[in-house]
């Protein structure tokens, strides 16, 4: 039974029924899926707790509803496309009855060395078949993985082994990234000097390097899996069992582990792939993301695999070893569905159109943008020049948190408009509301972005404190999930996200979205990509200080500083002015592409004095280059 909405109307009318009967809606929709035993009740929420329950005292197996579920039909079908970092090292297609071996064989391997249901096993490696493998195979005997990027600092890696107590490392000997060669290994082995939980490294052989195997707890992959049968019965796991916790950086400084769990996870993640990227069998499909992220659990591995997808896992950097590298793996492997972060789109929007002019691009039906708002300039270079005006943009909004796409277009179904995340997914029922929590009804308003009802792949609890849970999303509006977003809903009713409210400064009691204020600054012919943040101001209250990439490195001319000041002025008004813009080499980055707007609040504001652990950025040497440049200015 096909859960994928083909028509606008089609769209309107599973809205309304999902809003009006949510868990009529619902069950409908699990049914499609494969339960060792039914549930109870479709929703339990107690929102004082909060405390929700999707498909209660439901059994399943999430790998029983990749594998077994499609092995009659899909058994000799692609599951995994590995496109390696090198171009001139050899690629891998794993079938899905490949994976399905290959994933019982490494479930075996980890029972082996006493991996038990509700074990905790972290992930830290490059983007090879196996962490997809280590992933399923998890899930498969009920034991609990945690993936970290393999980029994060041993510190980082041992503060999330510590706080969630875990029993296994799944690493590997290194990593090609680009040019580089990362030592891997070596990290998880400084990590380990601080945690006492671990008895077990399982160590993937990538890059040939010489690492130091410490006997008794150090196992190579090839050595666990080989006498390893590659048959194995799942465990039967409860719908509220965790699958997974996934740590993102907490504002306390100390990691949130956010939790999901089976059963509501497998239903929503397969259910928004199919209908955001409008999958039909036999597309390729490719995500560029890492699997250390929330976008690669659940739209690289989970969602497409169970649709029964062929998913593209890729190992490199889109500029390595050329800028084109992207559009010459969309050709190779004629993608249809290519979905990456606009950090991605506006580094190589500033490469120039030269890099795509080898490739025809035309095998593409969609085009999406994950990660954060995607300013007007970026969305219009990605439509035109790599969906060649042709494609749906599908502009994602979600969360670590929320486990799966909320608002978005859904591909060539419901309508685009640049820079707008557009309309909620069936199911979910997003509200603006004001400061004091009242709801804001009707087009054009802007407030801030809540949720008023359960969504099946939702986070449960931060992991081992469900305290810290209820304040950070629960407590500024009793009852309602607070993304900690401000949106806009525009004169058509389409949503448009305006970045962190945090995010928000207050001019003279104008309040103002950076996201706003970039966008326009991005406008200008000569800029990259800027960062917007409040300062104190004598007379405003807060004052615009814009962090800006340039096309050309060392311009730092007033002209220039004045056209994009008038840019601003143009498209905002005078209010929106910056009153200090600095060009900067670069801004500082967390590993998944986020912009590190506390430590440009502070270096804008003078007070460099405790700019907190920069070593987990992306890029910890800018920092200082800022710093040095908000001097000289």
């Amino acid at each position: 039974m096909s859960n994928k909405i083909q028509s606008l109307s089609g769209y309107i009318h599973e809205y309304q029924k999902s809003v009006n009967q949510p868990e009529k809606f619902w069950a409908r929709i699990a049914e499609s899926f494969h339960w060792h035993k039914s549930w109870d009740s479709v929703l339990k929420w107690e929102p004082q707790g909060p405390h929700v329950k999707w498909f209660e005292n439901a059994k399943l197996n999430i790998t029983e509803n990749i594998f077994e579920r499609h092995l009659f039909t899909h058994g000799d079908k692609a599951a995994i496309i590995w496109e390696p970092n090198d171009p001139n090292e050899a690629n891998k297609i794993i079938s899905y009855r490949e994976l399905f071996e290959l994933t019982c064989q490494f479930s075996n391997a980890m029972k082996a060395q006493g991996i038990e249901k509700g074990d905790r096993v972290i992930i830290y490696m490059p983007m090879i078949p196996e962490a997809a493998i280590a992933m399923l195979a998890c899930a498969r005997i009920g034991a609990v993985h945690s993936v970290v990027f393999a980029g994060f600092s041993s510190s980082a890696l041992a503060d999330r082994i510590i706080d969630c107590e875990a029993k296994m490392v799944l690493t590997s000997d290194g990593n090609f990234r680009g040019a580089k060669n990362i030592p891997v290994k070596a990290v998880v082995d400084e990590a380990l000097e601080k945690t006492t939980t671990v008895e077990t490294v399982i160590v993937c052989k990538r890059t040939n390097a010489d690492v130091q195997m410490v006997s008794g707890r150090d196992i190579w992959w090839h050595d666990a899996i080989k006498e390893e049968s590659i048959e194995h019965a799942a465990e039967s796991l409860d719908a509220e069992d965790l699958l997974f916790i996934l740590y993102t950086s907490g504002s306390t400084g100390k990691p949130k582990g956010v939790v999901h769990t089976t059963g509501g996870y497998m239903v929503y993640t397969q259910y928004s792939f199919e209908n955001v990227f409008q999958y039909a069998q036999n597309d390729v499909y490719w995500c560029t993301a890492d699997i250390g992220w929330i976008t690669g659990h659940s739209y690289i591995i989970y969602g497409p695999l169970l649709s029964g997808a062929t998913t593209l896992m890729f190992e490199g950097v889109p500029t390595y070893p050329h800028p084109g590298r992207f559009w010459e793996i969309v050709d190779k492997y004629q993608v249809n569905q290519f979905y990456t972060a606009p950090t991605a789109i506006r580094a190589l929007q500033a490469e120039g159109l030269e890099p795509l002019a080898p490739y025809k691009l035309d095998s593409l039906k969609v085009i999406g943008s994950v990660g954060e708002p995607i300013n007007e300039e970026a969305w219009h270079w990605y439509h035109d020049h790599i969906g060649k005006g042709n494609c749906p943009l599908v502009d994602t909004w979600w969360q670590t948190e929320t486990g799966g796409i909320m608002i978005s277009a859904l591909a060539g179904i419901t309508p685009n408009k640049p820079a707008h995340a557009s309309l909620p997914l069936p199911g979910i029922q997003p509200i603006i509301v004001d400061a004091e929590g009242n709801e804001l009804k009707g087009n054009n308003v802007e407030g801030n972005l809540c949720v008023k009802f359960p969504w099946p792949s939702m986070l449960r609890t931060t992991y081992g404190d469900h305290k810290r849970f209820k304040e950070t999303y629960f407590s500024a509006y009793p009852g309602m999930y607070f993304t900690g977003d401000g949106a806009k809903r525009d004169h058509d009713g389409y949503i448009r996200i305006l970045g962190r409210v945090d995010d928000v400064i207050n001019v003279s009691g104008h309040r103002m979205g950076t996201a706003e204020v970039e966008n326009a600054i991005n406008e200008h012919p000569r800029v990259i990509e800027s960062a917007v943040v409040g300062f104190p101001h004598d007379i405003k209250g807060q004052g615009i200080y814009a962090y800006v990439i340039c096309d050309a490195e060392g311009v730092t001319n007033e002209t220039l500083i004045n056209e994009i000041k008038n840019t601003v002025r143009k498209i905002i008004g005078p209010i929106a002015k910056p009153d200090a813009i600095q060009i900067v080499p670069g801004l500082p980055k967390t590993r998944s592409g986020k912009i590190m707007r506390r430590i440009l609040r502070k270096v804008a504001s003078k007070d460099i004095s405790n700019l907190g652990d920069t070593s987990t950025l992306l890029n910890p040497e800018i920092v200082e280059q800022i710093i040095i440049g908000s001097q000289i200015k």
